[in-house]
């Protein structure tokens, strides 16, 4: 079976079965990927800006410099 066959498909599932459905094909093919740095199911930490004072002290000084040219 191709792509051309399973399109209307895959077009007439609902939206949460899509987005499934990408969830899938992209940890199938994280799967296949013998250097893929991505592992199904694991978690990755995401840097926040939250309690980031140093750069919130940054960018207030840099908005009063240029609000004082």
């Amino acid at each position: 079976m191709d792509l051309s066959e399973l399109l209307p498909t895959l077009q007439a599932l609902p939206r949460p079965e899509k987005w499934r459905l990408v969830q899938l094909m992209v940890a199938d093919l994280a799967r296949e990927e013998e250097t893929s740095s991505i592992e199904a199911g694991a978690a990755y930490p995401i840097w926040s800006p939250y309690q980031a004072f140093d750069a919130a002290e940054t960018l207030l000084k840099a908005l009063d410099e240029e609000a004082g040219e």
